[in-house]
């Protein structure tokens, strides 16, 4: 894979910090490290949807978590005003 040489010269700077040896190393284990978390995000999501359907865990009605911000950015702007 080509990349833009400002782009190469910080992946082989940060395969050198790293110990990752090259650069073709370095993005292997990204790239490894992303589908991984991606797997994990899934299985997650998966497990979540389930707790749901089956009564286990019970969702949070949209108009409670928009209140809930709504509350929480007025009281961070508050204490902006008092600062």
């Amino acid at each position: 894979m080509r990349f833009a040489p400002e782009t190469e010269k910080r992946l082989a700077d940060l395969a050198a910090k790293t110990g990752c040896g090259t650069v073709d190393e370095l993005v292997q284990d990204v790239i490894q490290g992303y589908f991984e978390g991606i797997s994990e995000v899934g299985e997650t999501l998966d497990r979540r949807f389930d707790d749901m359907e089956s009564g286990k865990v019970k969702g949070i009605p949209a108009e409670e978590v928009e209140a809930y911000f709504r509350e929480k950015s007025a009281a961070a702007r508050r204490s902006l005003q008092v600062a």
